[in-house]
């Protein structure tokens, strides 16, 4: 439960009534849906947690699982860098394996290790023993996320929306194998070709606990769901498609229904990217490691894009950071929309003013198209009082700032 200090705290940063405005008609479901809005939106994986103060306040007394299943505790967490940055959108605060631990799999999360758990599963015989997750298991969940999108209903507009989110199927049977983190993989990828029946139940057994927790978030009140696939970049393509893909492609089966964008992010997984559309994402998540408009060229530029600052250059000084920013934003306009983010997580080590900055220094550029003949689209620095945007030019040979 909450402290009264931090209750009081979010009654004062919070109005009185919600507002009519929708999530829907916001700029981040917009941009999910293919329409470019006047403005990028900005949010930033793992903006809730480790990096803000206010987390470790909340925290105290108690661990991540037991504050990812404390419905008060998860909203309150998941709030807090919508009102600290000005985010366009709250992801809702939770761990990939919590549908693991809510069916009865013995999990704990280790600090500065990450999820370990009881028994790794390495068998047909394993796989056979899984225990089945239930809607009832999600009550604490659901729960979660309807308080918070009754919170978020109290900030700004009102208008924020939720983004719910799961592992992907290969990452959850990749903690399972091999018993908790790994930077190979190697037991998981045996077992894919060792025993390929067994792996497939594994991998429908994992594909319905992440598809049955978008779906209690989404029928909570998200309004958009990620899958994250965290070690899908061990794979090869080959690999990915064959024994991998078709089960992503059956976890987000769960809520096809709902008539939320979905959107699919992998960390190295450049090589991966149509494939990872291809199994039912309206929008794909592109990490650091190669540009932002290579990433559009490799999905043939027909789905709006998520991406993809490095999150090592949020330590540098801000005029780097800055060059980056722009330079991302400027890359993001090959896509049919863009919402910015960082390659993967928000690192523990961040200043959290920084994440403040790019907020706002993405939120003064805005786009600028309908006075172009040929349609084209340019970003403009509402900040700058010549209107000049600073961003990399891409006539420029050499591609430097102008």
């Amino acid at each position: 439960m909450l402290s009264q200090h931090w209750k009081n705290l979010r009654v004062s940063s919070e109005s009185a009534a919600p507002s009519a405005a929708s999530p829907a008609a916001s700029r981040l479901i917009s941009a999910y849906r293919g329409v470019r809005p006047d403005v990028t939106p900005v949010w930033f994986m793992r903006q809730a947690g480790r990096s803000l103060p206010e987390y470790h306040e909340v925290r105290r007394g108690h661990t991540m699982l037991e504050s990812c299943l404390d419905p008060e505790i998860a909203s309150e967490i998941t709030l807090q860098p919508v009102r600290r940055h000005g985010v366009d959108a709250a992801i809702f605060y939770s761990d990939i394996v919590i549908p693991l631990k809510l069916a009865g799999v013995g999990v704990e999360i280790v600090p500065g290790r990450g999820p370990v758990f009881e028994q790794p599963v390495r068998t047909a015989a394993d796989v056979a023993a899984l225990p089945t997750l239930t809607v009832d298991d999600l009550a604490p969940v659901a729960a979660g996320v309807r308080r918070t999108v009754e919170g978020l209903g109290r900030i700004g507009d009102g208008s924020t929306p939720l983004i719910g989110f799961a592992g992907a199927p290969f990452t959850l049977a990749a903690y399972l194998v091999e018993g908790g983190p790994s930077k190979e993989h190697l037991a998981a990828r045996t077992l894919m070709h060792a025993d390929p029946d067994a792996w497939a139940a594994l991998m429908a057994w994992a594909a319905d606990a992440s598809g049955l927790f978008l779906r209690a978030q989404v029928l909570a009140g998200a309004s958009a769901a990620q899958l994250f696939d965290s070690w899908a970049g061990s794979l090869s393509l080959a690999d990915y498609v064959t024994h991998v893909a078709p089960a992503s492609a059956r976890a987000l089966s769960h809520i096809a229904d709902l008539s939320v964008p979905k959107v699919h992010f992998g960390v190295g997984t450049a090589e991966l990217l149509p494939a990872m559309r291809d199994v039912g994402a309206d929008v794909v998540g592109v990490d650091w490691r190669i540009p932002l408009d290579e990433g559009v060229r490799r999905l043939g530029g027909m789905v709006p894009v998520q991406g993809n600052i490095d999150p090592a250059l949020l330590a540098a000084p801000w005029p780097v950071l800055e060059a980056h920013v722009r330079d991302v934003l400027r890359r993001g306009q090959a896509a049919p929309a863009h919402v910015l983010n960082l390659g993967h997580g928000v690192p523990p080590t961040t200043d959290p003013a920084v994440l403040t900055r790019i907020v706002e220094l993405v939120h003064s550029i805005t786009l600028v198209d309908s006075a172009k003949p040929n349609g084209d689209s340019s970003l403009v620095d509402s900040a700058k009082p010549n209107g000049d945007s600073a961003l990399v030019d891409s006539a420029e040979p050499n591609g430097d700032p102008v």
